[in-house]
């Protein structure tokens, strides 16, 4: 693609005219920044699109159960990939800190996700039973340790090479792009056309080959050499890391929004539960319509929450927890009418609640992108994942609580925490300043 043709299309999505506006990168980064502006936009909405396809909560819930595997490894599947994403980064960061050059750490755990993609589509062609199980749980696993790296270097990487002011939408686009693609999926699985088992593996198969050019294209990317301070051995770096609470208030309170706002990520298989609560058949129409409703929100709304963080992530944050009290709330309404079990009303209330959830993956990424210096960024970014990867794994006992009071108290407890984070994200200082 010629330079202008480059320029051009980061004019259109950034609303610039000057393609050499930078601010927080290093100098020598300005001119290659429409160049790293669209790779990270590719890289990332083909993983973004990947991850869509292989989605844990129902897409692999779904092959497990008509793979014949226990339900103990279909309950599983949830924990190991969102908490085994979090967990190692606080122990990985200061290892990753040795490199240079960042991007080489992100597109080998992105070429490492292809590659356990594709061991769990092999297991659904050739195993069944408990062995299906084993495997891809085991696979699943792999995957999430890859994309713990991929977490702790990306947001680093994206400080290096793309502006401030620049970042939200780079990474709203990408959210945008993937969710066009992962709806057109869900549309397919749900039309009845073809047989479910058939594009489920496609669709795994193509999940590796993205996540696989992934890592060839991003790459490319033009990384100036970051510090590689801090390198150290990775229990003592925890420790420091967790010293940084003591230290930056801030931080504090931004950990303590995103903890309270990992609400929206537990809640919607509560809210499929309360709709459907009258067999599998039904619960599993309900997320089918999930698949196609969270793709729906991301692609209505990343671009322009990308924009708007760009502008303030702390507003971001504050409306993004806003509307997920009126989502949760309004779930409950409907559930105390009777009116839930309509065929309206939980896909509106999933794609109303979905709108909110990529406010907050936007916002909480565009916020510690630009709070954290570039010392302090990989930092930042392990300890805060490593707390919430604690929180969501804590999250189980959410279960035991639909158990014991039922589902509405559980949304109820999810609602308040929303509400709460309103007033905790109030507190966040607007680094998106000229001056910050």
């Amino acid at each position: 693609m010629a330079e202008t043709t480059l320029e051009k299309a980061y004019g259109m999505l950034t609303s610039d005219d000057d393609g050499r506006v930078c601010r927080d990168i290093p100098e020598s980064a300005c001119n290659h920044q429409p160049k790293n502006f669209l790779t990270h936009i590719i890289s990332l909405g083909a993983t973004k699109t990947a991850d869509g396809l292989i989605d844990p909560k129902l897409v692999l819930s779904w092959l497990l159960t008509q793979l014949g595997a226990p339900a103990a490894f279909i309950g599983l599947l949830v924990p190991v990939r969102e908490a085994g994403a979090l967990l190692p980064q606080l122990l990985t960061a200061a290892s990753l800190r040795k490199l240079a050059q960042r991007k080489w750490a992100w597109s080998a755990g992105s070429a490492v996700q292809g590659a356990s993609a594709a061991a769990i589509a092999l297991s659904a062609i050739f195993l069944e039973g408990a062995a299906a199980g084993y495997a891809i749980v085991t696979a699943l696993a792999v995957l999430a340790l890859a994309r713990s790296v991929c977490s702790v270097t990306y947001k680093d990487v994206l400080g290096k090479t793309v502006s401030k002011a620049r970042r939200g939408t780079a990474t709203g686009t990408a959210s945008s792009t993937a969710a066009l693609f992962v709806i057109i999926f869900g549309v397919t699985l749900a039309s009845g056309w073809l047989n479910r088992m058939p594009i489920v593996i496609a669709g795994l198969f193509v999940a590796s080959g993205l996540w696989i050019a992934a890592a060839l294209l991003f790459s490319t990317l033009e990384e100036e050499p970051g510090a590689t301070e801090g390198g150290a051995n990775p229990l003592a770096a925890a420790r420091e890391n967790f010293g940084l609470l003591a230290k930056d208030a801030q931080l504090r309170r931004f950990i303590a929004t995103r903890g309270l706002l990992i609400s929206t990520a537990l809640a919607p298989p509560f809210m499929v539960a309360l709709g459907a609560p009258d067999g599998t058949e039904n619960a599993f129409g309900g997320l089918g319509l999930l698949v196609i409703a969270s793709a729906g929100a991301a692609l209505v709304s990343s671009y322009v929450w990308g924009r708007l963080a760009d502008r303030s992530s702390r507003k971001v944050l504050v409306f993004s927890a806003i509307a997920a009290t009126i989502a949760l709330a309004a779930t409950l309404t409907l559930n105390a009418l009777g009116l839930l079990e309509a065929v309206w009303a939980l896909p509106a209330m999933i794609f109303a609640l979905m709108l909110a959830y990529q406010g907050v993956r936007l916002g909480r990424s565009t916020h510690l992108v630009d709070m954290a210096t570039e010392q302090t960024r990989a930092a930042y970014t392990a300890l805060s994942n490593t707390i919430i990867g604690l929180l969501l794994a804590l999250g189980g006992a959410f279960s035991l609580l639909a158990e014991t009071a039922g589902v509405p108290v559980v949304l109820g407890v999810l609602g308040a925490m929303s509400a709460l984070s309103v007033l905790v994200a109030l507190g966040l200082e607007e680094v998106q300043a000229e001056n910050a």
